[in-house]
């Protein structure tokens, strides 16, 4: 591996333990470590492969912590691993065959129909409601669990608000379904991050320092969302769907 010198190791230990503690949570943190790759000047082509693996030690210590306090619905969430895995693992091969732009404009009405919908449902998420699967969530679920990790290795932004919103409409508080996505946003990842070595897309330099640092964010974050809630988890989906929802809308008026 290329040695990096002190100032960059520490530009993505900072913006990989940011990234990360957010990420935990609600997801949306490749809004922050996307950027960042970007800014140290690595090539466009490893940025994403690089992102993933960083993104992949962040979402398995998120996945451990959760699983390990009892948050975690572990036959739901393992029978849908495989479906999010190899729908991460199609979307990262087709994204190196066709652009991913024609995306965008989707991307943001369908986070905009997330954030209305949480922000008109008050009480939505405060208590888990959720007591088994009918044949037609089943259905629902598994369908969601493949397009949204096909969705992941493709594009990438709003997949962990996706998730936490699937678990939602099953009737799990915020906790809960930010617990049970980060499962599937760890299959998404893992699954993409392998597609991605396949095809020498990843920078180990670069994204072993900042997954070290996502490491320590997302204990942090998964210990903050368990102690504080779903009182403080809802507030802060909102405000990461928002950022998404800015976020897209700008770089689509800039492109």
């Amino acid at each position: 591996m290329e040695a990096l010198s002190w100032e960059l190791l520490l530009f993505l230990i900072v913006t990989g333990f940011l990234a990360a503690f957010v990420d935990s949570v609600v997801g949306g943190g490749g809004l922050i470590t996307v950027p960042a790759l970007l800014f140290t000047g690595l090539p466009p082509a490893l940025v994403l492969g690089t992102n993933k693996l960083a993104g992949t030690m962040c979402s398995l210590t998120s996945m451990t912590s959760f699983l390990l306090s009892g948050k975690i619905h572990f036959r739901l969430a393992a029978a849908l691993f495989p479906l999010s895995l190899v729908g991460s693992m199609l979307g990262a091969l087709l994204v190196h065959r066709i652009p991913s732009e024609f995306l965008k404009p989707l991307v943001v009405v369908l986070l905009i129909a997330v954030t209305v919908y949480t922000l008109l449902k008050k009480n939505w998420g405060a208590a888990s409601t959720f007591s088994g699967l009918t044949s037609r969530s089943r259905f629902w679920l598994a369908a969601g669990a493949f397009v949204i990790g096909f969705y992941d290795g493709f594009f990438g932004p709003g997949a962990g608000s996706f998730l936490i919103f699937l678990f939602l409409l099953l009737g799990f508080d915020f906790v809960g379904a930010s617990a049970n996505s980060k499962v599937l946003n760890f299959a998404s990842n893992i699954g993409a991050l392998v597609t991605f070595f396949l095809l020498d897309s990843v920078s180990l330099a670069y994204g072993i320092p900042m997954g070290i640092a996502m490491i320590g964010g997302a204990l942090a974050g998964t210990r903050f969302a368990i102690r504080k809630g779903a009182s403080f988890v809802k507030p802060l989906f909102l405000i990461m769907t928002t950022v998404l929802i800015g976020k897209q809308l700008w770089t689509l008026m800039m492109s």
